[in-house]
């Protein structure tokens, strides 16, 4: 019989000895279905592990806040509707707000409870389409087709009201563009109604999926400390268990006048982020249901100048986006285009603490934390 070698053994009895790897350096994007778009993840490996990945920005960068200084008050409203193209009334009301406040425009009461339900209703679009999203991308195809049924009904909503389906364009300073038509609310609460009857099977099919707990429980874990540190905010700042929403903190338009709670986690890990996702679609509903019973007569956009000249000054505003807060810093000059506005997106916060969150993970598990940061490219690059 052959004689065993002493190392082998060894081997055997003690598990001594390792398989020694060179590190690779891949490059995930900017093109590639774990990115959400064209953002590029360089990741150096060891082995399956991911020793180091650091996100490259940069390739959609559209100058957003030049082309803002060549524009004057009312024209900039559409360019920022495409910041981020999946929050659009969202990103158009503090810049509003901003004006407004410069100004001393008075905003009617009817319009303030319109913006609320179009913001509530861009909120949940956008979740929506994150609920379908990271359901596909951790292999998991139904949810998409439930998220997008339910997105259509209030798409439709936002149709009827401004024209457009992606790039709304509404918000104006002092208002509205117009006041909503006939059988709006009768659509919107048909909408949220239905999203709140079907919600559960979200959840039985995602948050009680075990193969999805398996991807997503542990992992990507944010501390709060650190997410505070990088300027987190969001479902993704909410879900490592900071209670932190500007609706609440610094309460804008008529939010202090809602009853609705601030959803939060526990352990701050990609289970966590994608639960407060959730939950929030089922607040929003609740603040449309009570905007709606509450909306008031009157008109839907104050009384606002022809020429929207501001006065020497400066203002930061800041809202609740669907991604976290959106701030936009005005600095004007006396003209009628904005002197310098910079806009403080949440994405670009959000992004920015991922290199923590993928060091020493394995490479499947990149795509759950990806997939649970909510971002949009053009949110980071604008």
């Amino acid at each position: 019989m052959a004689k065993i070698p002493d190392e082998l053994t060894k081997a055997r009895v003690t598990g001594a000895g390792t398989l020694r790897t060179e590190e690779m350096i891949l490059n995930v994007g900017p093109q590639h279905p774990a990115t959400h778009g064209v953002l590029r993840v360089i990741v150096t490996l060891d082995g399956e592990r991911i020793v180091e990945g650091e996100p490259v920005i940069g390739y959609m960068h559209r100058g957003h806040e030049k082309l803002l200084e060549q524009r004057d008050f009312r024209q900039i409203t559409n360019l920022l509707s495409r910041m981020d193209w999946l929050s659009g009334i969202n990103n158009e009301i503090p810049a509003s707000i901003a004006v407004e406040k410069l100004m001393e425009l008075e905003v009617p009461p009817r319009a303030q409870y319109l913006r609320v339900i179009l913001a509530e209703i861009n909120r949940i679009l956008n979740h929506l389409m994150f609920t379908g999203s990271f359901g596909l991308e951790l292999g998991a195809s139904t949810p998409v087709m439930y998220a997008f049924r339910e997105r259509e009904l209030l798409q439709e909503a936002m149709e009827m009201v401004t024209g457009g389906r992606m790039h709304f364009g509404f918000i104006r300073p002092g208002g509205l563009k117009e006041d909503v038509p006939k059988g709006f609310a009768e659509r919107v609460l048909k909408g949220i109604r239905q999203l709140i009857k079907y919600i559960p099977d979200y959840e039985n099919l995602l948050l009680g999926n075990e193969i999805f707990k398996q991807r997503t429980v542990d992992v990507g874990i944010l501390d709060p400390e650190l997410a505070l540190e990088y300027g987190v905010s969001g479902p993704i700042l909410r879900g490592s268990g900071v209670p932190y929403d500007v609706r609440r903190t610094d309460p804008y338009l008529i939010y202090d006048e809602f009853d609705f709670d601030i959803p939060v986690g526990a352990k701050g890990d990609a289970f966590d982020r994608f639960w407060v996702l959730i939950q929030e679609m089922r607040e929003s509903a609740r603040i449309i249901e009570q905007a709606l019973e509450g909306l008031p007569p009157g008109s839907h956009l104050g009384q606002v100048p022809k020429r929207l000249t501001l006065p020497e000054g400066e203002i930061y505003s800041r809202a609740e986006n669907p991604l976290g807060e959106l701030g936009y810093y005005l600095i004007s000059n006396g003209d009628a285009k904005p002197y310098r506005m910079k806009i403080r997106t949440p994405s670009f916060s959000n992004v920015s603490v991922a290199p923590h969150l993928l060091k020493g993970i394995y490479v499947p598990d990149m795509i759950a934390i990806l997939g649970s940061m909510f971002f949009v490219v053009g949110d980071i690059d604008r």
